[in-house]
């Protein structure tokens, strides 16, 4: 198996059994679900990260590639086998949980909106951050520090847009009739504009960093 295939098939796996827990947590977990989802999230980040980066998230992928870590190519296959792993983790947490007797969760568009873009954007950087700068290479904390951003995201962020952050993650909820197809728009675009002003920020913020990388990629 390539390297790329590899880190593929590593990614769809993580986000595969990353979007079944999200499903249990919202069926079982009650007012814990944020916790869980967090730390399921920090489990599979140290499990995978030595593989793939352990990105989980389309968004992230994203921002990798605007970061220099990833190619393009790479980007497209992690955000398809992302999308792919969150998908067959639907469909078997279906054959588990109903739908919700309620119907999906209907949100207001804007306030939603702003709420996905800007839990994004601080996900992202602060996984760009502790997982890719080069001030503190081969650090242990940035599990913790990843999965602790989304325990607060979905804490304070849920009640407003349902806590998506991660298109591969709001795809498979949708499918799963807990989030409504009409908003998948909004799903989809706000992550990836907090992902991409994330990434334009650590860029600014770390000018040395990707100095040092251009001089590297130069030589």
């Amino acid at each position: 198996m390539t390297g790329t295939a590899r880190n593929v098939a590593a990614e769809a796996l993580a986000t595969f059994l990353f979007v079944f827990s999200i499903v249990a947590a919202v069926n079982n977990a009650g007012d814990l679900a944020p916790l869980a989802i967090g730390f399921m999230l920090m489990a599979l980040i140290f499990a995978t990260g030595h593989i793939s980066g352990g990105h989980l998230n389309p968004a992230v992928s994203l921002a990798a590639f605007l970061r220099g870590v990833i190619g393009f190519g790479e980007f497209l296959c992690y955000a398809i086998g992302q999308i792919i792993g969150g998908i067959l983790a639907a469909l078997l947490a279906g054959t588990i949980w109903s739908a919700p007797e309620g119907g999906a969760l209907q949100i207001e568009a804007g306030p939603a909106f702003l709420v996905e873009a800007l839990v994004t954007f601080i996900l992202v950087y602060v996984i760009l951050n502790v997982a890719t700068s080069r001030d503190h290479p081969n650090n242990s904390f940035y599990g913790l520090a990843i999965g602790s951003t989304i325990v607060a995201g979905v804490a304070l962020g849920g009640p407003v847009s349902g806590g998506g952050f991660n298109p591969a993650v709001s795809l498979s909820l949708a499918l799963g009739g807990y989030f409504d197809w009409s908003n998948m728009w909004l799903y989809v675009l706000a992550p990836l504009v907090g992902s991409a002003l994330a990434a334009l920020a650590f860029r600014f913020l770390n000018i040395d960093d990707v100095i040092k990388k251009e001089k590297k990629a130069a030589a």
